[in-house]
């Protein structure tokens, strides 16, 4: 990815001759979290699919969408999503409550990777069953995640059967993580903090009030992790479950209102400066 955000305040950090001290970590993170919080993020970002609208249930639609197939390049990423979003007339809300069989024709050979038509036929039934009949996103997540603040990966499992209530292929369950087989949930995460954390930065949105951004959890990646692991905040070697309560635990030592903040800090170190 060529832009950078923030760049005329970046810097470059050589590579240590020996480990980093705490205080240099939290100094370190705390700048980055600030330089890379910003709104020129979001050019570059996925989350530039959901601000394109301001109706709540617009904003949590397409952000879910755009949360469930970013894996890939980001370009590639946005530009999937602004198809899905084309073929909603740009009103996701309204469609998803409204779409007949024949309206779901284009979807049924949308691709990314391995998010085929079968998958988003899948996704949006699911959607408007959850739309329509269970009081939306943000009602099933918290069913979900209520109680589980000691455990948050069954939650995301618990979200999972949800979701999946209805008819599906068994392939399509592969789409959204489940951390008791492995998983980071690198992605649902991410849609959380979107959704959860209070940005005065004015990045991610924040308009799910009924949670608290302090048990926001990080979203785990190939650039969190190796970024983690070289400042000596990430112990395990897999990126699974483990490994996202094991970095979230240290970042909650150092921003314990909002430890997600340090998300920005450690993508940024790691995507756009090759840390």
């Amino acid at each position: 990815m060529k832009s950078d955000p923030g760049m005329e305040k970046s810097y470059i950090i050589s590579q240590p001759s020996k480990p980093f001290r705490k205080q240099q970590v939290r100094e370190l993170l705390l700048s980055k979290a600030n330089q890379y919080n910003h709104p020129s993020f979001i050019a570059t970002d996925p989350i530039q699919i959901p601000k394109r609208f301001t109706k709540k249930e617009d904003i949590e639609i397409s952000a879910f969408l755009a949360a469930v197939i970013a894996w890939g390049q980001r370009t590639a990423i946005i530009n999937s999503a602004n198809r899905l979003l084309t073929w909603m007339q740009d009103t996701p809300h309204t469609f998803i409550m409204n779409f007949t069989e024949s309206d779901l024709k284009p979807f049924e050979k949308f691709v990314h990777r391995t998010f085929n038509g079968d998958d988003c036929l899948t996704f949006l039934h699911a959607l408007k069953r959850i739309y329509k009949n269970e009081g939306g996103l943000e009602k099933v997540f918290k069913s979900a995640l209520i109680g589980e603040k000691s455990n948050p990966g069954r939650g995301l499992s618990r979200f999972k059967s949800s979701f999946f209530h209805g008819d599906h292929l068994p392939r399509t369950r592969k789409h959204l993580p489940d951390p008791f087989q492995g998983s980071a949930a690198k992605r649902m995460n991410m849609y959380l903090r979107w959704m959860v954390r209070r940005d005065e930065a004015g990045v991610d949105f924040g308009i799910w009030r009924t949670f608290d951004p302090a048990n926001l959890y990080i979203p785990l990646d190939v650039h969190t992790a190796r970024v983690a692991r070289k400042l000596g905040l990430l112990q395990r070697k897999q990126n699974d479950w483990k490994a996202v309560i094991e970095l979230t635990q240290k970042m909650r030592k150092i921003d314990p209102i909002d430890p997600a903040r340090l998300d920005f800090a450690l993508f940024g170190l790691g995507a756009f400066e090759k840390f």
